[in-house]
This record gives structure tokens, sequence and C-alpha cells, in this order.
């Protein structure tokens, strides 16, 4: 009895979809509580194409810098911080990350540039545009993906000015856009267990509304698999449909799968999600943010086969090159640090899909 309520809820669901109308709270808890999956990504997939997908999946060529690894906030999910006494501190200069930069591109032409760090109080708020000014300067051709939510939020007591002032600052600099990173879960029970000393979520979302009406485009995370329940997603992504309603600057989604490797809750014996959970988060995302036109599946992540199977499950971008990314490896990510294009591009063709490179903004730039 309780797999004919189960599947007649997912009928009553797929009704809404085919007519076009919203998922509720209650909706996002019955596909989150469905033990359905390959219905879960079928209907993912439809919903996908109703609102204007294609066979097409993206994916950027992009270079992953770290500015610095000493962070003030001591984040519980976090296997990346350290303190600035620690051996292996550092806190790169506008020209050694210049350096870095102009050598990577040299190899790869890459054209977008993804940098986020730890909000190290041993710098001042010129330490930031001043490193944004030289990446845009000796690289003007490659758009500026910088910076978390959280990020701009302590160059705000750094600096003494709002989070427009900052953001204005920095886009004149020649910021193009802000990764989604810093959002975790919104719901204040898992904010106090994870992240204790970090901003209450309101500024995250403070400091992206003010982007969005700045023009500065910018992405949207959620870190899940460690102490949220299914209802806690479910409100995240209700809040992050609601933003989006307001100022429509969300270039796509990213759900991230907590990694607890090196990290309090490995001690505690927090394990990996499991690939069920992955592809059932990446199709409940689809369903139920309906006004968000991509979702990434994230393969530094879960993998690339796993990245593969998620496409059929709503998901329309596998990220990018993403050369040398360290915040999930540190955290225990046994994926490559690399995928080079013509792999990309076969994965996707594997998948049954058309792999199309594109940029930050998603103009397409090359279509296989």
């Amino acid at each position: 009895m309780a797999l004919l309520e189960r599947t007649d809820a997912l009928d009553e669901i797929r009704e809404k979809v085919e007519a076009g109308e919203r998922l509720d709270l209650e909706d996002g808890l019955t596909l989150m509580e469905s033990d359905d999956v390959l219905a879960l990504g079928e209907l993912a997939d439809r919903a996908r194409r109703l609102r204007g997908g294609g066979e097409e999946v993206f994916f950027v060529q992009n270079l992953y810098l770290n500015q610095t690894n000493v962070c003030r906030v001591k984040c519980k999910f976090c296997a990346f911080a350290v303190t600035q006494k620690q051996a292996d501190a550092y806190t790169y200069s506008g020209e050694q990350l210049v350096e870095d930069a102009v050598h990577q591109h040299e190899l790869t032409a890459f054209t977008e540039i993804h940098m986020v760090g730890g909000e190290t109080p041993h710098v001042s708020f010129d330490y930031y545009v001043d490193i944004v000014r030289q990446l845009h300067e000796a690289l003007p051709d490659v758009h500026l993906k910088l910076f978390t939510a959280s990020e701009i939020h302590h160059m705000t007591k750094l600096s003494g000015l709002t989070h427009e002032e900052v953001l204005r600052t920095l886009r004149d600099a020649g910021l193009g856009s802000l990764p989604g990173g810093g959002a975790e879960i919104f719901a204040d029970r898992v904010r106090r267990l994870i992240a204790p000393g970090k901003e209450h979520p309101d500024y995250w979302f403070h400091t992206h509304d003010a982007a969005h009406r700045l023009g500065i485009p910018t992405h949207c995370t959620m870190l899940y698999g460690h102490v949220e329940n299914y209802e806690e997603r479910i409100d995240h992504l209700l809040r992050l449909r609601e933003q989006q309603d307001r100022t429509g600057g969300f270039l796509a989604f990213i759900p991230l799968a907590f990694h607890p490797e090196n990290t309090v809750f490995e001690r505690r014996g927090w394990r990996h999600t499991t690939g069920v959970d992955d592809l059932k988060l990446i199709a409940v995302s689809r369903l139920m943010l309906d006004n968000i036109p991509n979702i990434k599946a994230y393969w530094i992540m879960m993998g690339m086969p796993m990245a593969q199977v998620a496409l059929h499950f709503g998901a329309n971008d596998v990220q990018g090159t993403v050369v040398r990314e360290q915040i999930f490896h540190a955290a225990g990510a046994r994926t490559a640090t690399e995928q080079k294009i013509p792999e990309l591009v076969r994965f996707v063709r594997e998948a049954g899909r058309v792999p199309v490179q594109r940029d930050t903004l998603y103009n397409q730039l090359r279509r296989w």
C-alpha cells in the first residue's frame, strides 16, 4: 500500500510538471522520500526538456586558483582551511597569481578563472582589489569568476564598506561573476552545527542580490550529505528559487556532496554520499528550480562516470576542465584534478548528448 501511495504521489507531481505548475515543499519532500530513483531521473529529464532544454551538455575551459588557505572561520565541514601559523599556510600575492595564471593560459587557453580561498584576517581589502586588477590586466579576455559571498562579506568587515560598494569596486577592477560557494545549507539549525562561526545565511542572499542589481551574474550551490534533513534541503532550494524570481541573476545551480575526510565529521563516522543520493539530489534540484536553466553535475565531486548518468537525471552541464582543484581533494576526493577537453567530449558523447564548449555566461564557443 505504501508503494502505491508513493507511486500515486509521483503521478500527481508528473501532472504538475507536464502542466508547467510549480512544485511546493510537500512535492519536494515526496520526491526526496521516493525510492524510485529511475522514475525521478526520467521525470527530471522530462522537466528539463519541457523548459526548453535540448541535447546540449555544456562545459567551460577554466583554471582553479586559491589565493590563500588561511581562514578565520573554523567550519566543521572544511578540510582546506588552516591558520597563519601552520606550516602549510600560504597567501599568494597578485604577482604570483598572475605568473601562475599566465603560464597556465599559454598551455590551455582557458576562458575562465575560478578563484576562491580562505577568509584571512591578515590582509586588507586592497589585497583583493589588486588581485582582481592584476589578473584582469594580464588576461583581459579571461572571465574572472572570483570570491564566494562569504569572502565578499569578509571584505566588508576589512574595509568598512557595504556589500554593494565592495562589489562595485571589484567589478570596476575586472570581476566578472561570483561562484556560488558559502551557501552550505541555509537552515539555522544546520548552520549552528556545521559552521557556528560563519555569518548568517541572510548575508549570502544579500550579497548575491546586490551583485545581481549591479549586473554581476552569480552561481548558487548546496552542500548536502552532512546533518541536514530532507525538509532543509527543499527549503534551501525554494529560497534559491525565490531569489531567482526577484533578480534572475543565477546562471547555474551546483549541488555539492559533502566530503568528510580530514574533517571532524570523519572522526564521528560520516561517510561519502552514495551515488543514489547524488542522482536524487540532481533530479530534485531540476524539478524544484524551474527558473534556473543550468544544473551542473560536478564531476570533481561525483566522478565522470556518475556525471554521465546525471545527464539523464536533469543535469545539463559538467562544469569544466577544472585545472588543479584543491578544496574537495583536501576533503578526500579521489577524482582527477583536471579533465582534458577530448575526455569531456568523449564522456558527453557516450552519454548520448551533444558536447558544447561555453564561456562563463553560456555563450557557445564550440559544438561537437
